[in-house]
């Protein structure tokens, strides 16, 4: 045989092993015989396929791009190139090595349509990854429309996770509301789509029906999984993923404890999902607040972990990271400042939360200045669109102002508000701050400058509601402060709105009183005329209501006996004139005389009896208690000695014996300071004994 023929020998041989462990899944050795076949002849693109294959298998993506960068002999590596880097999280170089072979032009799912089904797949992957879920809506429905075999279910659910994120995050144009609504409609058989469907709901913040619907979802995935011969352990994975949601929907419904067990019970069963716990170490963090810092911190640690980052969507890591700012406030300030920093480099739109927690950071240090003057800055270097976000900045520096003290520097801030100034939150802030300074007359002006300026600009951007409370409250300032004809133009106003408010005109009325008579007197013809104010019927159900009085003492009327209103039977006659004997009982009654109180037996005419008659006895002033007989003596000294003994024992005695004796020197007695001494233990151990008898009592 030539050589020739021998190499072709040996590379059919090798693809019969190759084959053979391709077929057992044996990758390592498939690899093997791969780059044995590659050696011998390096156009074998087949043999270059199976070799990407079986890196890709084995997990080494890195490898598996190099092979391909290296230049093969395969046709076409775009699909193994794209999914590896999609597998090593670089899904915005998967999704530009796609894009590069797409043949439309067109935008949205036109875009993709030349794509291989296997491309559109892994293309709506990638487009999750990026959160772009617009687009990944619409090629998910175009891949469904177009396919039909065994991996339906799989894309349907796929689609209603997008749909569910589209909730949660919000949609950038009109069609994100037709899609959600689109997803809505896909049926809910499978507890995967079950639980997306939840997903979507928590989004709309319609935390009681998502929670309805995640209960469903873990009895269907438990029984579904039952069925197929799970493990408890597989079960147990699978459902704690949809108790973690469960958990966050009580949350957010403020049934805490709930929550913070559902949480705790996911955290035992130590899952390899290393999203699922980054996510609720985090929200255990959140319901600890500043209390139990250490185990917050723990738990922080691992929510902010790299291997966590990688599976964690941006509005997770944003979130994540602005709670560990938050806590580093509480547990450690230096770091605080830092982190910070950080948050806003990393996360732009969150500039200005993270500045307010270096403000906090700095009230709380008591540098009111520093503080302000970096809100300052901050405020100044935003541009002239973002009024709300300004007005944010201000309310904070009023809000430090106030806190140091310096009530006319907050007023001059809020006053610094233009336009803003006037609305009725602002309005109600200047008007508290300057009767705080007790000046009235500036609160005054405050409120007549609003009013005229809501008459001039009729703006549509404040309630109705807001404006008549506002307006309602400067009327009834002006009027206690003597100013009927300013309350008089905030009640005109109110009354265009509420033209049947006959309070509103009574005020009004009342304030034209004081400075124009005859607007008054015309004003006051609008009023009800005092007849139809109160009717017969209304002030005899006045009295006949027991509000204050027992049942038996409620007037009834003349013609309604107590058994009962009149039926149509009744032959008695009509109200006002009472029947003959009503009036014979009416007559009694006034003959009935006051029976005289009953007086003591020893009672003596013109004295005055005792003050202190109705006083327990042991309350009167003459009281004395009776000495117990059964205590003839009292025993004193230890147990058994006899009674003759007791006054050896009795230091008190003892001491009344030696008081009137003083000692001579020399003669052995006790002097007047030992005497002293001795009557002191004396009475210090008496109540020792009294206190030794009493516990003994006790037991």
């Amino acid at each position: 045989m030539s050589k020739s023929e021998t190499k072709e020998a040996t590379i059919r041989q090798l693809y019969t092993e190759l084959n053979k462990y391709c077929s057992s899944a044996d990758y390592d050795k498939a690899l093997k015989a791969a780059n044995k076949i590659i050696g011998l002849d390096a156009t074998e693109w087949k043999a270059a396929k199976c070799k990407l294959v079986c890196l890709i298998q084995n997990g080494k993506f890195e490898e598996a791009i190099k092979f391909i960068e290296r230049g093969t002999s395969i046709p076409d590596t775009t699909f193994e190139k794209a999914y590896s880097e999609y597998r090593l999280n670089r899904a915005e170089d998967a999704f530009r090595t796609i894009q590069a072979v797409a043949p439309g032009g067109g935008g949205g799912a036109d875009q993709w349509a030349g794509l291989a089904p296997n491309l559109k797949e892994l293309l709506a992957q990638i487009l999750y990854r990026l959160e772009r879920f617009d687009e990944c809506f619409e090629l998910y429905r175009n891949i469904i429309k177009n396919t039909h075999d065994d991996y339906d279910d799989e894309r349907r659910t796929n689609m209603s996770a997008v749909a569910a994120n589209q909730c949660i995050v919000g949609s950038g144009g009109g069609g994100g509301k037709q899609q959600s609504a689109a997803a809505t409609n896909l049926p809910e058989d499978t507890y995967e789509l079950t639980y997306n469907a939840a997903c979507a709901l928590a989004g709309r913040r319609e935390y009681g029906e998502a929670e309805r619907k995640l209960r469903t979802s873990e009895k269907m995935c438990r029984d579904s999984l039952e069925e197929d011969g799970a493990s408890e352990e597989d079960i147990i994975d699978e459902i704690t993923i949809i108790k973690v949601q469960l958990a966050y929907c009580l949350q957010m419904q403020g049934r805490v404890k709930e929550a913070s067990a559902l949480y705790a019970d996911a955290l035992r069963h130590k899952t390899n999902d290393a999203a699922l716990t980054a996510v609720v170490s985090n929200n255990l963090v959140v319901i600890n607040r500043d209390q139990n810092v250490f185990d917050s911190r723990k738990k922080m640690k691992v929510a902010t972990s790299e291997q966590a980052d990688q599976k964690l969507t941006s509005r997770q890591r944003k979130t994540i990271a602005f709670n560990n700012c938050l806590l580093a406030y509480f547990a450690s300030p230096s770091e605080c400042g830092l982190l910070a920093s950080r948050l806003a480099n990393a996360h732009p739109d969150l500039e200005f939360q993270s500045l307010l927690v270096r403000v906090s950071q700095l009230a709380r240090d008591k540098k009111y200045r520093e503080a302000v003057e970096l809100l300052e800055a901050y405020a100044q270097r935003l541009p002239a669109g973002r009024t709300t976000e300004l007005l944010q900045v201000r309310f904070a520096i009023v809000q430090l102002q106030l806190v140091a003290g310096n009530r006319k520097a907050a007023i001059e801030t809020l006053e610094s508000l233009g336009e803003a100034r006037y609305q009725p939150g602002v309005v109600s802030a200047l008007v508290t701050l300057h009767l705080g300074l007790d000046n009235k007359q500036a609160a005054s002006e405050i409120l007549k400058s609003a009013v005229e300026w809501y008459k001039r600009q009729k703006s549509a951007t404040i309630s109705d509601s807001d404006l008549s409370d506002m307006w309602r409250q400067a009327a009834s300032f002006h009027l206690r402060g003597g100013e009927p004809e300013t309350a008089a133009k905030s009640l005109e106003e109110l009354l265009r709105t509420h033209p049947n408010d006959m309070k509103l005109l009574a005020q009004l009325v009342i304030a034209y009183a004081q400075f124009d008579p005859k607007r008054a007197q015309q004003a006051s013809k609008r009023l009800p005329a005092l007849e139809t104010l109160t009717t017969v019927s209304e002030i005899d159900a006045l009295e006949a209501t027991n509000w204050m009085m027992i049942a038996k003492a409620v007037k009834r009327k003349p013609n309604q006996p107590a058994g009962g209103g009149r039926t149509t039977g009744d032959q008695s006659p009509g109200a006002g004139t009472p029947s003959a004997e009503q009036q014979q009982q009416a007559a009694r009654k006034q003959k009935r005389k006051k029976r005289k109180g009953k007086l003591p037996k020893n009672y003596i005419i013109g004295v005055l009896p005792d003050p202190e008659r109705w006083l327990p006895r042991y309350e009167r002033t003459g009281y004395r208690k009776k000495r117990d007989r059964r205590v003839k003596e009292i025993i004193k000294g230890s147990q058994g000695t006899a009674s003759g003994q007791a006054d050896q024992f009795d230091m008190s005695k003892a001491y009344n014996q030696t008081k009137n004796s003083p000692a001579t020197p020399g003669s052995g007695g006790v002097t007047q300071l030992e005497q002293n001494a001795a009557a002191a233990a004396a009475t210090r151990q008496l109540p020792r004994k009294s206190q030794h008898k009493k516990k003994k009592g006790k037991h």
